[in-house]
């Protein structure tokens, strides 16, 4: 099992940024797909960006532009940069790890966009 411990959540006006952390305690580069989700209230969990272990990056329609997935291999570990971070990207931002069949999630981390 693959222990994920994300970071970086928190407040954020409309149009500020916020850059979110997902150490992992493996080598990432061990790990086929990294991703980014988020669940806010009421809705599905939803893919935000994935990046996999060649570098391949893709991302939800309503982010692209806006978010931006990238690694520290010698770290272990995947951030999302958000900016122009609107109300409706409001949710809990979880981290995941692909291997396989087989995914792992992170604990999740509040992110909150409200004047």
């Amino acid at each position: 099992q693959v222990q994920l411990v994300e970071s970086g959540g928190g407040l954020v006006q409309p149009g500020g940024s916020l850059r979110l952390s997902c150490a992992a305690s493996i080598s990432i580069l061990s790990i086929d797909i990294m991703g980014w989700y988020r669940q806010a209230p009421g809705k599905q969990r939803e893919s935000v960006a994935i990046l996999t272990a060649g570098g391949g990056r893709n991302y939800l329609d309503s982010v692209n532009g806006r978010f931006t997935i990238f690694r520290d291999n010698a770290k272990n570990t995947v951030y999302l940069q958000m900016n122009s971070l609107r109300p409706e990207d409001t949710a809990v931002y979880y981290c995941a790890a692909q291997r396989g069949p087989l995914t792992d999630w992170g604990q999740g981390t509040q992110v909150t966009v409200s004047a």
